[in-house]
């Protein structure tokens, strides 16, 4: 096993970047004024090529790119990389190749969210398999992404758990809608529980989650961490009084598919075009109208 380099701690507000486009291309000009921006709110660090950053229509140049351009900008804030895969040569490949950059690349990339591999479903033991070749062979400590609907792959309780062994998967993304193993995991304490649903941030970290990978959080970042902040010193009324005008906004964000939503109120604040790749298209008429109502 490889040796591993220093890491923060995976709690607290992560933003999973959307990834600006323009005129077919990477807008970079776009994506490091984002970045300036969200780093000053307070947020505890970046999810680079996520989902939310349509990594599935950028080839890997366009990625290491994205990559170089948030940490050029993130004022120092910790870095994790998104990646996927099925092939798992490749996959090892990919995330070798990460590894190295912190050495000296990207000395702030501290770790690789990482989900099932899509379309296969495996069994539980071909998925516990698939974590542990990536986690032995990774410099940086993993995040498990569990998103069954994306993935077509559930990631069961007792096979979570016994990953959570693995001295390199150190947290999870939960994404996998079932309340009682969102409850195991923070029970059992060795894997950060991050939220990864917009609408069960609250609900995570009141019952002993270690924060959010928030879509939604690109717009009214602060009062998202302030959310977050106020569960941390146990004032609850607080955290409430926080949330609540949140909501309204969170399911908007979500009224189409991810990241559409959220491109169109960040163009709306002049922060970057809405376009997205194909086979995504940007949100409809009807959204925008939603946004608008809920931005004002």
């Amino acid at each position: 096993m490889p040796p591993s380099p220093s890491r923060p701690a995976f709690s607290g507000l992560w933003i999973p970047l959307v990834t600006p486009f323009a005129d077919g291309a990477v807008d970079h000009a776009a994506l490091a004024a984002l970045t300036r921006a969200l780093a000053t709110t307070g947020i505890a660090g970046f999810v680079v090529c996520g989902s939310t950053g349509e990594a599935a229509a950028l080839n890997a140049d366009e990625q290491l790119a994205c990559l170089d351009t948030v940490a050029r900008h993130a004022g120092g804030l910790p870095l994790v990389m998104g990646l996927s895969g099925y092939h798992l040569p490749d996959t090892l490949a990919w995330v070798q190749q990460l590894g190295a950059l912190c050495d000296a690349a990207v000395p702030t990339l501290c770790g690789l969210l990482v989900p099932a591999p899509h379309y296969i479903r495996p069994s539980q033991e071909g998925l516990r398999q698939w974590f542990t070749t990536l986690a032995h062979h990774s410099r940086l400590p993993l995040i498990v992404y569990d998103i069954p609907y994306r993935t077509g792959a559930t990631l069961a309780r007792e096979t979570l758990l016994a990953l959570a062994a693995h001295p390199r998967i150190v947290a999870v993304k939960d994404c996998g809608g079932d309340a009682a193993k969102t409850l195991a995991l923070i029970a059992d304490g060795r894997l950060a529980v991050l939220a990864g649903e917009d609408l069960q941030l609250f609900a995570t970290v009141a019952q002993g989650g270690a924060g959010a990978i928030a879509a939604s959080a690109h717009v009214r970042t602060r009062e998202f961490v302030a959310v977050l902040d106020a569960v941390a010193h146990g004032d609850l009324a607080a955290a409430r009084a926080a949330w609540h005008p949140l909501l309204p906004w969170i399911e908007a964000a979500f009224c189409e598919p991810n990241p559409a939503p959220v491109k169109a109120a960040l163009a709306r604040q002049g922060l970057m075009g809405s376009a997205l790749r194909p086979p995504m298209v940007p949100a409809s008429a009807a959204c925008e109208r939603r946004l608008a109502e809920c931005m004002g």
